[in-house]
């Protein structure tokens, strides 16, 4: 059936970190964790939101026996400190952080692993160090651009008229002509009793609209703030890429393989995107449309081929 989410013994054992710290960055303290084979093949796993951090389960996409995994919170969110810090947190701030990871842990190359805003992450590291990527698995192409925001802030009402509803009437009526900016204005408060409760219905409308089969999906606490107030950060600034970045520098990384995974009722991030991506990007990339999927990481579909992705570059 649809919509079905991947079961627990497909997916590979939690297995605790054998290596973890704190990677310090000035301001930023990143949280890193490092978990499979010691002598495995060298992997990144990149978040999306921006905010949304990392888990235990997001393991369990790795074959510990052949992947050396390395996981990290972004600036201000999961185990990162300060959370929810907008200062000195932009995407060439992520980008110079992958590169200090990378060198702090001796890698010298490795593949990229990312989804939606992880997506774009990867893609915007690639293009700047494409010599230390070996290749990408992306799913739910974001990439960075204004018309894709305003879809998120309007258009995906015409799929999800409920959550977008909760979503536009939290604002007071002459508060909705810019809903951005309106909703900046509250998450950037630094009084809690305004910027937790707009956290609370931004992080909650994008998960009600993460899935095919919908559903009213809370999200509230430290995570809802990250992911809503760093979001809408990234969002006002226009992800701090220049217009069209990717999509203009896609031939510096074009020599590189990747699997392009990606949800074909994927309403958060339509699969227009991920299309012309794959188009561009030419006979190295695999664009994998998943008919029964929407834009969740463990959708069965959507997880299958990420691990058929990650089993081919494991070879």
């Amino acid at each position: 059936m649809a919509n079905a989410f991947i079961q627990e013994k497909e997916l590979f054992p939690i297995q605790p970190p054998f290596d973890s710290g704190m990677l310090d960055r000035g301001l930023h303290q990143i949280y890193f964790e490092q978990c499979g084979s010691r002598n495995g093949r060298a992997v990144l796993f990149i978040h999306g939101g921006p905010g949304a951090g990392i888990s235990a389960t997001h393991r369990r996409l790795f074959n510990p026996d052949r992947f050396r995994c390395v996981l990290f919170d972004q600036r201000g969110c999961g185990r990162s400190t300060p959370h929810g810090e907008t200062a000195q947190n932009t995407t060439q701030d992520l980008i110079a952080d992958i590169e200090a990871l990378r060198v702090h842990l001796g890698i010298d190359s490795w593949l990229l692993f990312g989804g939606s805003w992880g997506s774009t992450l990867a893609l915007a590291y690639a293009i700047a160090h494409p010599e230390r990527v070996t290749g990408l698995v992306l799913r739910g192409i974001f990439l960075g651009t204004r018309a894709e925001v305003d879809w998120f802030l309007y258009d995906m009402g015409r799929f999800f008229p409920e959550a977008h509803q909760e979503f536009v009437t939290f604002l007071d009526r002459e508060e909705r002509d810019d809903i951005l900016l309106s909703y900046h204005e509250k998450l950037t408060s630094d009084q809690a009793l305004v910027h937790q409760p707009a956290a609370e219905r931004w992080a909650s409308y994008e998960t009600s609209c993460s899935t095919l089969r919908a559903g009213v999906r809370r999200v509230s606490g430290k995570s809802a703030l990250s992911m809503a107030r760093l979001e809408a950060h990234y969002f006002v600034n226009d992800c701090f890429l220049p217009p069209d970045h990717i999509m203009k520098h896609i031939n510096v990384i074009r020599h590189l393989p990747a699997h392009i995974i990606q949800g074909r009722h994927d309403v958060i991030c339509p699969p227009m995107t991920a299309h012309r991506l794959a188009e561009a990007w030419g006979r190295q990339a695999t664009l994998r449309l998943i008919d029964d999927a929407g834009h969740s990481t463990f959708e069965t579909g959507i997880a299958h081929a990420l691990l058929s992705a990650l089993d081919e570059f494991a070879v």
